[in-house]
């Protein structure tokens, strides 16, 4: 799809209302269709307005699918919002299998390879990371002394560093001056301090993943949460691993080890595990979880990056701080780029359930059998109910933000996700924490939460994530580089530091869906290689949040 340079837009043939592509005054004059009319009021950029007059029960239609009914009249250029609009989407039931779709032409790429971290399980990783992980909340305060321990002795310390301007700071203060002075003062940003070189000069990094989870849960949340950390344990770009268990909690030793052998039954990789309450003192557990640490990673450290098939990438699609462009440039260029990596037999991931309400007839009849399309069609009704049980259905999604920037119900939002996922069969369904185990798009349910989703999304093998964001979103994961993607040029400029790719190019008429797909692999190709290190990873955004099996929009 190409955008030529206008004000508006409409995004499918059978849609009655058109975005506008930018700030449009009361009275502007719309030509669309062989139809001239007016705004009836201002329309702001990523909002829509009505291509005819509706009337209350109506229904509105976006990328083709049911999106909301009006609540009252809308006259003929009239402004979709909250006041106007409330959620609504379509039915869906088994249907017929639609898995005819048209490949995208992947001659640029037949030749690519990237640098990877080869596993004995046939995996590859595009990092080389030793993760350091509690069984429970019990043990974060250990994790954190060994993270202090080993971080900057190893040469993992992120050098960036604020301390200098609190020393400015507090030299203001001691010289008298006011509160007002201080709140103005020009602080100078101190030059960061240079990083100890790394000792291990083929691990990546050492993370430690703590939460707050473990004990005080029910035995399901108990099994969730060792299948995640499994999950972790055997992905791609983990070489090896430390646990540290308390004992006595709901999430046992036993329980973790049955998961790793459920995901890897042939299972080599250097792993520690040490149990406080076996183990005795405080002293002891952190020497031996150091000296055991230690010997595992020289063990990783003999890993090198080798030459890899695009077959062996598996990318997590996700968005965060999405906005009314979301739809139209970021995500349909992760769908293109989804397809590419789908016709070179590699792997994706969309995840992100309570967004992808009212576009379920789609998926489900793409998905490859009738078992996986209700298995899907299961899970998006059973995360439904229970968030209904609880007060907040799928309606309830959209936050402030989303809601301000053009998203204003679940299911617009909803059918501009699902664009991350592209036009390929559905190979594979997935329930949480399940990992993948085939090529093609995959379908993993998780909460509309961002970090809880991409926290999964790589517990699942994710080893690149695509992350789209309108509004700005600083977010990451401990192994896994996670690359931003801008929606719209505005955010882009404002936002540099977290920002790694914009999309607003395809807003602005300069590049097409495909130009930008083709782009943003070439770019995932040199991040999975080493050669480029995106923000995320760069301002050491390590984000891990396990999801409580609950409701979480």
């Amino acid at each position: 799809m190409s955008i030529q340079k206008n004000s508006y837009i409409q995004i499918h043939p059978k849609d009655n209302v058109l975005v506008a592509l930018q700030n449009l005054e009361q009275g502007t004059i719309i030509n669309f269709d062989g139809q001239t009319f007016q705004l009836t009021d201002k329309v702001e950029a990523k909002h829509k307005f009505s291509i005819n007059e509706l009337q209350p029960g109506q229904e509105i239609f976006m990328y083709g699918v049911l999106v909301g009914k009006a609540t009252q009249p809308i006259p003929q250029g009239g402004p979709i919002s909250t006041q106007t609009v409330s959620h609504a989407s379509g039915e869906f039931q088994l249907g017929k299998r639609k898995l005819d779709w048209h490949k995208p032409d992947t001659t640029k790429f037949a030749d690519k390879t990237f640098m990877g971290y080869h596993r004995a399980d046939g995996a590859v990783g595009t990092g080389n990371y030793w993760i350091v992980v509690p069984l429970v909340f019990c043990e974060n305060r250990n994790i954190d002394v060994l993270k202090e321990a080993l971080s900057d002795k190893l040469g993992y310390k992120k050098a960036k560093s604020y301390e200098g301007d609190v020393e400015q700071l507090m030299e203001l203060y001691q010289a008298g001056k006011s509160v007002e002075d201080i709140l103005n003062a020009d602080i100078k940003a101190t030059a960061d301090k240079a990083g100890s070189k790394r000792f291990f000069k083929n691990i990546d990094g050492i993370k430690f993943l703590t939460h707050e989870m473990g004990c005080g849960c029910t035995r399901s949340d108990a099994q969730t949460l060792c299948g995640l950390i499994a999950g972790y344990i055997t992905h791609p770009n983990v070489a090896g691993a430390t646990i540290l268990s308390l004992g006595c909690q709901n999430a046992q030793v036993s329980i973790l080890q049955h998961e790793i052998s459920v995901r890897d039954a042939n299972f080599s990789k250097p792993l520690v595990i040490l149990e406080q309450q076996k183990v005795g003192t405080e002293s002891e557990l952190l020497k031996q979880a150091l000296k055991q640490t230690f010997a595992g990673l020289i063990q990783a450290n003999q890993t090198e990056r080798q030459p890899a098939p695009l077959s062996k990438l598996c990318i997590g699609l996700e968005c965060g701080g999405s906005d009314g462009f979301s739809g139209i440039s970021a995500n349909p260029a992760l769908g293109y780029v989804s397809d590419l990596l789908v016709t070179m037999g590699g792997s994706v991931i969309l995840s992100e359930f309570p967004e992808l309400c009212g576009v379920e007839q789609e998926l489900s009849d793409r998905c490859v059998d009738e078992d996986k399309a209700n298995y899907f069609m299961k899970l998006m009704t059973t995360y439904n109910k229970r968030a209904v049980a609880d007060g907040s259905g799928f309606y309830a999604n959209p936050s402030p933000g989303n809601i301000r920037d053009g998203l204003i119900t679940d299911a617009i939002k909803s059918a501009g996700a699902a664009k991350k996922g592209g036009t390929s069969p559905v190979t594979d369904v997935l329930d949480y924490p399940a990992k993948v185990s085939k090529p093609g798009l995959n379908l993993l349910c998780t909460p509309g939460s961002d970090v809880e989703s991409t926290t999964a999304e790589v517990g699942a093998g994710a080893t690149i994530v695509l992350f789209t964001t309108g509004l700005g979103t600083p977010t990451g994961n401990p192994v896994t580089p996670v690359i931003k993607l801008s929606t719209n040029t505005a955010t882009a400029t404002k936002m540099p530091d977290i920002i790694d790719i914009n999309c607003g190019t395809i807003i602005e008429g300069e590049e097409t869906i495909q130009q930008a797909g083709e782009r943003i692999l070439n770019y995932v190709i040199q991040v999975a290689s080493g050669e480029i290190e995106p923000a995320s990873v760069r301002l050491g955004q390590d984000d891990f949040i396990p999801w409580k099996r609950g409701v979480s929009l």
